[in-house]
């Protein structure tokens, strides 16, 4: 028997009812019945398929789809957004800090269902920064300031400093009202 592994978006088709069958790609027949099923890491399912009518065995993945967003870049340019892209400045960020592997794609995870809850296809990419600089804040302060230096563009000492003082009045807000409420609590 054959091995044949192919995307599932390739082959899908539905019935009259809406139903979806699945090709079989040796003999084109849409009998065909899954003999395992498995998440993969890349938040998509390997099914093992056998066909009915020819006895060949092939793997499909089903992916859920994304919507395409645009990015609308500061020059007014537009191009797709891609995760790798977002991805990767934000490992850059947190390079040699204590976030996982693990946390980035969490954080990465998050901005993207924040997007697609907007349900827009054009983002500005301010917004896409200022989304991955919101999440980065809380997660780790100094992959936060790396990150909104390359975004933000800073060009001087001073916008490290302004930026670094913002960070610290707000986390001596922050402070402040964990203390605060400590005391109102007590009494």
């Amino acid at each position: 028997m054959g091995t044949y592994e192919f995307l599932l978006e390739a082959q899908l088709a539905r019935t009259s009812k809406g139903a979806l069958f699945m090709f079989c790609p040796f003999c084109n027949k849409k009998d065909s019945r899954v003999l395992e099923s498995r998440l993969t890491g890349e938040n998509s399912v390997r099914r093992r398929r056998e066909c009915e009518v020819c006895g060949k065995r092939f793997t499909t993945y089903e992916r859920v789809e994304v919507m395409q967003m645009l990015i609308v870049k500061r020059s007014g340019s537009r191009e797709p957004y891609t995760r790798e892209k977002l991805e990767a400045g934000v490992r850059r960020a947190c390079a040699k800090t204590m976030v996982t592997a693990e946390q980035i794609d969490d954080l990465v995870d998050s901005v993207e269902n924040e997007l697609a809850s907007a349900g827009k296809k054009e983002v500005p990419s301010t917004l896409l920064g200022e989304l991955a600089l919101k999440r980065l804040r809380s997660l780790d302060e100094v992959a936060y300031v790396r990150f909104a230096s390359v975004y933000r563009q800073f060009r001087s000492i001073e916008d490290f400093v302004s930026e670094l003082n913002t960070l610290k009045d707000t986390h001596a807000l922050l402070s402040g009202r964990d203390t605060v409420s400590s005391i109102t609590q007590d009494d």
